[in-house]
């Protein structure tokens, strides 16, 4: 696809002697790093995101990075007060299913993650391009809408919800459902955590929990085509391309 841009595969699943690996270029800025880890465990993905924002916070990678990684399944949940209200399962269902379930340091409420769901965290200098808060939640989500429209998804916003959302063909009329998650943490002013977006999960773990306390359906690319799904690794490159290009217009 034209457009798209090579994502290296980190071969030791994203340890910190690998900081060296591909660069993208985005306009005449420094160059930015977009690294693939696989399929990685959401602790050891922490850990990686640790490491990389020590990188961008001493200058040795200072456009920042993009690392992308699918989990095995689990749950994950966030500050927001109350939680872990909404996680539904108990622990025998949760064994049964093979969920883990992990407390974590992000904004936000619960979610799930696991194959076929594309996740990237973005370890980005905010002040490098001028961001805020509000901001980058909003160029997330660009980044998220414009990745969906290359498979003529309209991607939508909810002015009481971050995340993207669709109007799903299998809800019902109208039905507002929820394709990708959005969840940061900022620390020194550079990004942690990120985004989430269903490529082609399997939706039934989401009856685990009330994802994002909202009561609302989720939903995945490949429920809502009408052709094939594209393969996750064309989706990595076309987000890594939609974002490189929102931020290298700010930098």
């Amino acid at each position: 696809m034209s457009g798209e841009y090579p994502i290296a595969s980190d071969p030791q699943q994203g340890h910190a002697d690998v900081a060296d690996g591909p660069m993208i270029p985005h306009h005449n800025t420094a160059r930015l790093i977009a690294l693939d880890l696989g399929v990685m465990d959401y602790r050891a993905a922490w850990d990686t995101q640790v490491q990389w924002h020590k990188k961008v916070l001493n200058g040795s990678c200072s456009s920042g990075v993009l690392l992308l990684v699918e989990h095995p399944a689990v749950i994950t949940i966030g500050r927001h007060p109350g939680a872990q209200e909404h996680l539904l399962a108990d622990s025998n269902v949760l064994t049964q299913r093979g969920v883990a379930v992990e407390s974590t340091d992000r904004g936000g409420d619960i979610t799930f993650h696991g194959p076929g769901q594309l996740v990237l965290y973005p370890i980005i200098p905010l002040n490098r391009y001028n961001l805020r808060i509000h901001n980058y939640m909003r160029l997330l989500e660009q980044a998220v809408i414009q990745t969906l429209a290359h498979w003529d998804l309209l991607g939508l916003r909810d002015t009481g919800a971050t995340g993207v959302w669709v109007n799903s063909a299998h809800g019902g009329p109208e039905a507002l459902a929820k394709i990708c998650a959005i969840g940061i943490k900022l620390s020194r002013w550079i990004s942690l955590h990120g985004l989430a977006l269903n490529v082609s999960t399997d939706l039934s773990f989401f009856q685990l929990i009330n994802p994002c306390g909202l009561s609302r359906p989720v939903t995945s690319i490949q429920a809502e085509l009408d052709k094939p799904c594209p393969g996750m690794q064309q989706v990595k490159s076309v987000l890594v391309h939609e974002l490189t290009e929102l931020l290298g217009h700010l930098a």
